[in-house]
């Protein structure tokens, strides 16, 4: 709670001296006076609900979660072309007080300047970064926290207090950031769906490092790309973004699991080579200092491989089609009985068609299965998608746990499978 407080008071903080040099630029330019600034006010409001047609594994469990989101952005931008960037996130959930929470995904200012023959740019304030290329895991996508309670994908992110600096030319680019606080993971509550057995506490988060949450974490990437082939290799130095949970107990007495968070190194690589209509893609991680299933710890290598192939204009229709497969190996599954990988996806095959119509109001439809090499999990997922004005745009997912093997991690969640529907307004 004190994290939440301290990013809103940051967020009001930056929002009003954003507001002030707008009341200042606002008058009309003079010889003396600075550029005027450029404003820009935009973002999306979300009416959404997610159906469980199960009943829950745990008592107090409910069947139907709705609520809303906002996500309003403001971009100031002065006439050299510096600005100031802030996106604040807030989504309330009727059923889940855990569900209902308030980031701020983005608060930076963004510099830039020439180097030699290129140039740099340095973003300062709070950030999102998207590394990688494979669509079933990221797994060298490692900057932000997971926001796991907004969706158990893992896409959405908790905005990272960062100073992230990129310098760029002939020879490729170069990333260096440095991270000054750590973000906790959030999960569902009592009431809420897809969680574990025991509620995961919140306010009691343990660290290997004396600094906890305050630990300076650093992280690098070099990226180039020859001709049909784009690298890129990284490195990530500080507190995982993972937890390892452990049993333990509330202050009330209840038995919960309590977050742990090590201190890791991260070596990866990921590679994407354009063929024409094909799409090659692969991803690698190699982690000293995790601790795995069993709070033993153990370095590990695990890895993404698959491509992607899309037919256009198929039928003469103007639909693009777009095959796609992908195979994830994590190095402490396939080999051990039971498992000692907290990642689920430690020996799975990815399987997906995404259709894109191509028409005016931007509708694509997408269906993908998700099943365990070794064990008899398997999901299935639909993907649907459409503007229905330049305004209102309309989403739908449903995700159905057609078998899930008692020997996986999530086994407790196999009544969970859901259908989220979100009517949103863009501005």
């Amino acid at each position: 709670m004190r994290l939440r407080a301290g990013l809103w008071r940051a967020a009001l903080g930056a929002f009003w001296a954003a507001a002030s040099i707008v009341s200042v630029h606002a008058q009309p330019a003079s010889e003396e006076s600075e550029p005027p600034l450029t404003v820009e006010l935009s973002g999306r409001v979300s009416a959404e609900s997610r159906m469980f047609p199960a009943s829950g594994a745990f008592a107090g469990q409910r069947s139907l979660a709705s609520g809303f989101v906002a996500e309003p952005t403001l971009h100031l931008e002065s006439a050299s072309g510096r600005s100031f960037t802030l996106e604040p996130f807030f989504r309330y959930d009727h059923s889940d007080p855990r569900r209902t929470h308030f980031d701020v995904r983005e608060a930076y200012f963004l510099l830039f300047g020439d180097a030699g023959s290129g140039g740099w740019e340095a973003r300062l304030g709070a950030g999102q970064v998207f590394w990688g290329v494979a669509e079933s895991q990221r797994l060298v996508d490692i900057v932000n926290q997971v926001d796991f309670v907004e969706h158990p994908g893992g896409e959405a992110k908790l905005g990272q207090p960062m100073a992230h600096v990129t310098w760029f030319g002939d020879w490729g680019t170069i990333e260096v950031l440095g991270m000054s606080y750590h973000r906790t993971r959030h999960f569902a509550g009592r009431s809420g769906r897809l969680r574990l057995p025991l509620l995961v506490a919140h306010e009691h988060v343990e660290y290997e490092s004396g600094a906890q949450q305050w630990h300076v974490d650093f992280a690098s990437r070099y990226s180039h790309n020859f001709g049909p082939l784009d690298l890129g290799a990284s490195v990530f130095d500080g507190t995982s973004r993972e937890p390892f949970l452990r049993p333990g107990s509330h202050r009330s007495g209840e038995p919960v699991l309590l977050q742990y968070y090590a201190q890791i190194l991260q070596l990866g690589f990921d590679a994407q080579l354009t063929l024409g209509s094909w799409l090659l893609k692969t991803e690698a991680i190699q982690r000293g200092g995790a601790l795995n299933l069993l709070g033993v710890e153990q370095a590990f290598f695990a890895t993404v491989l698959g491509g992607e192939y899309t037919f256009y204009a198929v039928a003469g229709a103007g639909a693009d089609v777009t095959v796609l497969g992908e195979w994830s190996y994590d190095s402490r599954g396939p080999t051990a009985t039971p498992s000692r990988s907290p990642n689920t996806l430690e020996n799975d095959v990815f399987i997906a068609a995404r259709i894109a119509f191509n028409d005016v109001q931007s509708t694509e439809l997408t269906a993908s299965v998700l099943a365990d090499v070794r064990r008899t999990t398997r999901a299935l997922a639909l993907e649907f998608g459409r503007r229905i004005s330049n305004a209102w745009s309309l989403r739908a997912e449903a995700v159905a746990l057609l078998l899930v093997d008692p020997a996986d991690l999530h086994y407790e969640m196999r009544r969970d499978s859901f259908i989220d529907m979100s009517l949103t307004y863009n501005f």
